[in-house]
């Protein structure tokens, strides 16, 4: 009976010491899993691809089925550009070349980031290359031009990496004798939103319609080279990952930036008499759905469409809205009409006068 009490106890005891146990293992095992959440989320953050969200039909990614020569194809090459197994080189290094490829389907998401990767390298030694490439959100596609192998006065958004300093170098012809006080250094990222009135100043690089940028070290690295362009809520940011470490850096965030939908993306390229090679290796797009509030959904239906790219509080953006009344060209037909008028009335006056004065002699004999 004794050895039997003891059991017991000595069973109540194991049973009661496994519940600890399995409690204290419980715990354990939620916080670990609490834990590979929060670093799965964290992590989740700062990858690339996010398969969930890719828009496909505005996406170019390896193999580049198709791409200039499909009409099954999403994408149109122009200029230069060629396709290889590993690229797209809108540019070689040679000089006066330029090169684009061009979305065929208009965007119409609302909220939306696009991840580039792409290569700049060539044999030009320090400030012996040129001239970068840029990434285009535009009303207008395939058009040649002066703005990095696209059309100047553009309605849209153009995201430039600019390789080499042009406004520095003038500087330097025009005022030997001055030090340059610049503090910009290239390759420089640069952002400008055209609305078909706005030029790019190539000689200054484009700083008078800036409207947001920063250095990126991209030219002949060994690693890969990457931007992002996030368009959310009339907000636009660009970041880059530049240095290999898989990271994004801040690198423009502007407010207030109104894009009408519609409007295609594309990249293009352009080399003068320095060259460089222009690779660009993808383009994806990814939708990003945002939980809004009632306020924001309502405020939302209310606006107004946007027909032209436009930056609040800008004011290069600002149009001044004349009243209602005559144009120059308008006044000065008014006037010469008038005058024509008053010559022609002058005129009648002159010939009935004319012959009231004839008829007058005539009564007089």
């Amino acid at each position: 009976m004794a050895a039997a009490v003891t059991e017991s106890k000595v069973f109540r005891s194991l049973t009661s010491d496994s519940l600890v146990y399995l409690k204290t293992v419980s715990k354990s095992a939620c916080v670990l899993l609490a834990l590979c959440v929060l670093l799965g989320c964290s992590s989740a953050d700062n990858v690339y691809e996010m398969e969930e969200f890719l828009k496909r039909e505005y996406s170019l990614t390896k193999p580049y089925q198709g791409l200039g020569y499909s009409s099954s194809s999403h994408w149109d090459l122009m200029g230069t550009a060629m396709v290889t197994t590993d690229h797209v080189r809108l540019t070689p290094d040679l000089q006066s070349r330029q090169g684009a490829v061009w979305s065929r389907i208009p965007c119409y998401l609302r909220d939306w980031e696009l991840q580039v990767q792409f290569k700049v390298h060539g044999e030009g030694k320090k400030n012996f290359h040129g001239d970068g490439l840029a990434f285009w959100l535009t009303k207008e596609r395939m058009q040649n031009g002066p703005v990095f192998g696209n059309m100047n006065y553009f309605t849209g958004l153009g995201v430039f990496v600019d390789t080499y300093t042009n406004e520095d170098k003038n500087r330097e012809v025009t005022h030997a004798h001055t030090p340059c006080t610049c503090t910009r250094v290239y390759p420089y990222v640069s952002a400008m939103l055209g609305n078909g009135t706005l030029s790019y100043d190539h000689e200054r690089d484009g700083r008078p319609t800036e409207i947001g940028g920063c250095t990126a070290m991209v030219r002949n690295v060994n690693h890969d080279t990457f931007l992002l362009i996030r368009y959310i809520r009339s907000r636009l940011t660009i970041m880059t990952d530049v240095d290999g470490h898989r990271e994004w850096r801040d690198c423009a965030d502007i407010s207030g930036v109104r894009l009408p939908l519609g409007y295609y993306f594309g990249a293009s390229s352009v080399t003068g008499d320095l060259s460089d090679n222009h690779d660009l290796i993808s383009m994806k797009l990814y939708e990003l759905t945002v939980d809004k509030t009632k306020e924001e959904v309502e405020q939302r239906e209310e606006e107004e469409e946007v027909t032209i790219p436009r930056v609040d509080n800008m004011q290069q953006f600002i149009v001044e809205v004349q009243e209602e009344g005559m144009s120059g060209v308008q006044y000065a037909v008014t006037v010469l009409f008038s005058l024509l008028g008053l010559g022609v009335l002058g005129g009648v006056v002159l010939l009935a006068y004319g012959r009231w004065k004839e008829k007058s002699r005539k009564r007089f004999y």
